[in-house]
């Protein structure tokens, strides 16, 4: 096992990048998922106005 994670000599270079490639995953997760909650509320208050702004035309009708 200490054979493996010292990578034949290599671990000095092979661990750190495994550790930034998971810390740039996990951030682009969660700005994935911080965008996605963004533009959800956007469409919301959108569709808010034009609902609003339908029912003060007189239509009545909801988009």
């Amino acid at each position: 096992m200490t054979e493996f994670l010292a990578m034949g000599g290599y671990a000095a270079y092979v661990w750190p990048s495994f550790g930034l490639t998971f810390i740039v995953m996990v951030t682009i997760q969660l700005s994935t998922f911080s965008r996605r909650r963004k533009a959800i509320a956007a469409v919301r208050r959108q569709h808010a106005v034009n609902t609003q702004k339908n029912q003060q035309a007189g239509t009545g009708e909801s988009v």
